[in-house]
This record gives structure tokens, C-alpha cells and sequence, in this order.
């Protein structure tokens, strides 16, 4: 199945100039979506994984019917202000700005083995912040799985330099 088929390109979205991958047409089609998320655990399926961590919002949609396929719990990494209980939090730099990210303080048994899901990898600083705030936690963070990566942005690099060359991607642009 060419997955890229169901990728929709948007211009000028969230600003001029970006051109944004919506993910709205897979979703869309059982076929496709069942297919993404066997390709998303398909390298992982036979590693020794505790947790799969679900990366806000579209890594949510992804990661909890792969939390089912694989039989594993599902963590939440959230936006600040947005989890309800006690939380570890972490501050990051975009591209236009900061942002910070939490997780539940108890969301993670030390020494866990994490695999991080989220729809796309652009400049890596969303899921180096993942990593990062997993490591706090006390978690292994083993694999980083995607549905798009944009190579020109080099993302892979900022991820690599942390704790995980673990990464998987399905479509690369």
C-alpha cells in the first residue's frame, strides 16, 4: 500500500511558507490505518517493550491502537496543563518559539523500555523532548516510530544525538 496516497499536503499551514502533512485522509480509511499501525510496530513487535508513549495530539490516534496490537500500556505526553495528576515537566525551543511537555510522575516504573509514537518528525525537537522527559522519568526510551519524516529538516541528527538511534519511519519526503 503507498501510505503517501493518503497524506494531504496543506499550504501555508500553521504559517506561509510551511507546507503541512494532514494525516486526515488515513485516518479516514480503515485500510490504511490498519496497515499504518501494523508498519508501525512491525520493527518493534519482537524487542522487549514495557510502554508505548503516545506524543500530543496526533500520536495519540496512533499509538493507542498500537498499545492494543502489541499489548502494552499506553502513556500520555501532553502539552503543560493538561494532565490532571502530579507531573514531570520539560521546556524545549521550536522553530517559532518554546513549548513544554509532561508526563505523569507514575506513568513510567523506572527502568521501563519506551517505544515514542507521533505521526511526523520534522526538526526532532518535539521528540528529543519526549526522549528527554521519558529519561527523566527514569524510563528507556528504545525506538521512536513515525508515519512521515522530512529528511530535509534533519531531525534524525537532533534525535540521535540523544539516547535513541532507534528511529522508524514509513514515509520519508
Amino acid at each position: 500500500m503507498n501510505l503517501k496516497n493518503y497524506i494531504r499536503d496543506v499550504p501555508d499551514f500553521p504559517k506561509p511558507g510551511i507546507i503541512f502533512k494532514d494525516i486526515s485522509p488515513l485516518l479516514k480509511s480503515p485500510e490504511a490505518l490498519t496497515y499504518t499501525i501494523d508498519k508501525l510496530a512491525e520493527p518493534f513487535s519482537k524487542n522487549k517493550i514495557d510502554a508505548i508513549a503516545g506524543v500530543e495530539a496526533r500520536g495519540f490516534l496512533l499509538s493507542s491502537p498500537l498499545a492494543l496490537k502489541l499489548n502494552k500500556p499506553m502513556i500520555l505526553i501532553r502539552k503543560i496543563g493538561k494532565l490532571p495528576h502530579k507531573t514531570l515537566k520539560i521546556s524545549y525551543d521550536l522553530e517559532y518559539g518554546k513549548d513544554t511537555l509532561e508526563i505523569h510522575q507514575d506513568s513510567i516504573i523506572p527502568g521501563s523500555k519506551v517505544l515514542i509514537v507521533d505521526d511526523l518528525l520534522a526538526t526532532g525537537g518535539t521528540i528529543n523532548a519526549c526522549i528527554n522527559l521519558i529519561n527523566k522519568a527514569q524510563g528507556v526510551v528504545i525506538g521512536v516510530s513515525l508515519i512521515i519524516e522530512l529528511l530535509q529538516l534533519s531531525g534524525r541528527n537532533v534525535i540521535s544525538k540523544s539516547q535513541t538511534n532507534n528511529i522508524h519511519s514509513i514515509i520519508k519526503y
